[in-house]
């Protein structure tokens, strides 16, 4: 292998590297790591945590208002077919639903005075 392509090599960021005689002070970092993306060794400065804070925020915003926009829509979707196949309101007010009872009651006592009528 010539000099030019020692370049190309990729090194070995997975832990596995037997210690060097360098590293030996410090034996806790050359652990073998089981996850391919160790954690900092050192905490970001509060200008990258700030950033990334900004950055997280605006994401869950973004997400958010996608989330409940979706869920209005697929109710507004609902209704409006549950219009379309009941062909009315589907959901009328209680006032509407005691007047739609009584004439239900109102109905049925009509059929019944037509059938005692009829038996007489």
């Amino acid at each position: 292998m010539s000099e030019s392509d020692n370049h190309h090599k990729v090194p070995n960021t997975h832990g596995n590297n037997k210690p060097t005689s360098s590293s030996k002070s410090s034996p806790e970092i050359n652990k073998k790591i089981p996850y391919p993306n160790p954690p900092e060794l050192t905490n970001p400065d509060l200008a990258t945590l700030r950033d990334q804070w900004r950055f997280a925020t605006k994401q869950f915003s973004k997400w958010n208002a996608h989330a409940w926009g979706t869920a209005i829509l697929a109710g507004v979707s609902f209704f409006a077919l549950g219009w379309v196949i009941k062909g009315g309101n589907p959901s009328p007010s209680s006032h509407a639903a005691s007047e739609v009872a009584k004439d239900v009651i109102d109905c049925h006592t009509r059929e019944k005075d037509v059938v005692l009528t009829a038996v007489v």
